[in-house]
């Protein structure tokens, strides 16, 4: 009996050290000190932080969860951590200077952007292969990746272009002008829409899906603010595709845009250089990453205001939450 018990302290024992106790894990990158911070979703602290490879940005979660993808861009890798233990357990062979990529819905495929070749990389997930490596425009960045899994997205920065990649074939079907440097491309959750960022240009071009044209520009105006000064990067839409959210770089502040009708609603003020944007998985909190005030900010999106502002690693880039 003693025996049997001790084993199953030992088995409980296991279990929390292997199981942490907090909620939704929101992962950043740190681009300046090389490392990923964990923040608990629920206490909106951290818990945990990361050593990682050189400059890591681009982050997201495999779709069971049970792995995180970061771009080590001066590695020239895609490293793989295990979201139990916390280690590095592999890399992608994402070709020269990964920046962002997108994961296919169903989890099976990345498709990264090569900065430094004018490149993306499609990769093979499980087999850890390269599919293929598809040429675009000047300085790739921006990916997004239609509901369906049949287009993918890629913006380049100084072609100033988003150009639509069909995933079956790998080939370039449709090529869109935007304005200047375009750094991210979102789908509205129905597939009707891309909406593409333009950090020098202002605005962010709304592209309909089907005839492959722009049919709306969104720009931005902030009282006391320089017009050089707000800076489109990140875009989210709600999962409804009522409500998107921007962010305007060194305006220090995220963008609240009513997506059926383009108008911007709302300022909301968070750190500074705001970079990326991630949802919670119920929807009820965005979270904006602040480069240069080194922390991360969480967003109520019911009442669009700022809720926490927590400290992070250096240079906070990308963001990413565990799904449900």
């Amino acid at each position: 009996m003693q025996r049997l018990l001790r084993q199953l302290y030992c088995a409980a024992v296991v279990t929390v050290i292997t199981q942490p106790a907090w909620a939704n894990a929101v992962y950043v990158s740190n681009e300046k000190d090389n490392t990923v911070t964990i923040v608990d979703s629920g206490t909106m602290e951290p818990v945990k932080t990361i050593n990682v490879g050189q400059r890591p940005r681009g982050i997201t979660v495999s779709r069971d969860g049970k792995f995180l993808y970061v771009c080590a861009s001066d590695d020239d890798t895609v490293e793989i951590i295990d979201t139990t233990t916390h280690e590095i357990v592999g890399s992608l062979p994402s070709g020269p200077d990964p920046e962002l990529f997108v994961l296919s819905p169903d989890g099976k495929t990345l498709y990264v952007a090569n900065e430094d070749d004018n490149l993306v990389t499609v990769i093979d997930v499980e087999q850890k292969t390269v599919l293929a490596e598809i040429p675009v425009g000047v300085e790739p960045e921006g990916m997004g990746i239609s509901p369906d899994g049949k287009t993918m997205v890629n913006t380049s920065e100084t072609t100033n272009m988003a150009h639509f990649i069909d995933t079956a074939t790998h080939e370039i079907v449709s090529n869109v002008l935007v304005d200047a440097r375009p750094r991210f491309a979102e789908f509205k959750p129905d597939g009707s829409e891309v909406w593409v960022s333009a950090e020098i240009g202002g605005t962010v071009s709304v592209i309909d899906n089907a005839s492959r044209e722009v049919k709306h520009k969104i720009s931005f105006e902030i009282q006391g603010l320089r017009s050089e000064a707000i800076q489109p990067v990140g875009v989210r839409i709600t999962a409804d595709g009522k409500k998107a959210y921007v962010a305007l770089g060194p305006a220090n502040r995220v963008a609240v845009v009513n997506a059926e009708t383009y108008e911007v609603e709302k300022y909301v003020l968070v750190g500074q250089r705001v970079w990326q944007l991630a949802f919670t998985p119920d929807g009820k909190h965005i979270i904006s990453t602040n480069g240069l005030s080194n922390d991360i900010t969480f967003i109520d999106t019911q009442s669009d205001e700022p809720v926490k502002s927590v400290t992070v690693g250096a240079l906070p880039w990308g963001v990413t939450v565990a799904p449900n």
